[in-house]
């Protein structure tokens, strides 16, 4: 699989918030974006996600304009924001019923990755008794669950203690060995320094490819 951003560049009325973006991203890379909150990250994440249309440009997977075609990315999951889900639900019928829609797994795989990040306690509790972190831990493993080639990540370690963020930093490194594109905003140093192969300052609506090993905390 292979993403090209080509002259992307999005604005919302008359505010530009993105200008002419060039991006390109490979199989078995994890790549960063660190950026002030409102700099666009989650506009760019979004526009990857079919989520918006690009005002300008092309967002290419491997070679086809799926945006403009109006199709939603192929193998391609996202946790943008905080994750929704159905709060008289428990965990496991919530990612039971979204894989329904397509029907590639089943109990097994569920159980699985429920076991993966850290939920196989609570896979049978009521979302709405969900603690920020379980909350957070499910929106990660319905990224997971279908294995796509493509994962998207906005803040993914937001109420996460720290051997769970651990635990997930080590989900993601494997994720990676098996080819996977994956793209990761946020403000966390240790998320760049264990996990990121590419970081990119997102900045007045440029994004600019930034040395990890130059960053400091201030950075982020």
């Amino acid at each position: 699989m292979r993403i090209e951003l080509k002259n992307v560049s999005k604005n919302f009325k008359d505010i530009n918030i993105l200008n002419n973006v060039n991006l390109s991203f490979e199989d078995g890379k994890i790549y960063g974006f660190i950026g002030a909150n409102g700099s666009g990250k989650t506009v760019l994440l979004k526009m990857i996600c079919a989520f918006y249309e690009p005002t300008n440009g092309e967002i290419l997977f491997d070679g086809k304009n799926i945006i403009k075609n109006q199709e939603f990315p192929p193998s391609t999951r996202a946790l943008i924001e905080k994750p929704t889900f159905l709060p008289d639900l428990s965990g496991r019928d919530n990612l039971k019923l979204l894989a329904s829609i397509q029907n590639r797994i089943g109990d097994y795989e569920i159980n699985e990755v429920l076991d993966d990040v850290g939920l196989k306690d609570a896979a049978d509790k009521i979302y709405h008794k969900y603690s920020l972190g379980m909350k957070q831990k499910l929106g990660i493993a319905q990224v997971l669950m279908e294995d796509p080639k493509v994962m998207i990540f906005d803040e993914p370690f937001n109420g996460l203690d720290d051997n769970s963020s651990n635990n997930i930093r080590n989900i993601l490194l494997k994720q990676k060995k098996k080819g996977k594109i994956i793209l990761i905003a946020t403000h966390i140093k240790a998320d760049i320094d264990k996990l990121c192969d590419v970081v990119y300052k997102v900045d007045n609506g440029k994004i600019e490819k930034l040395n990890k090993n130059h960053l400091t905390s201030k950075s982020l």
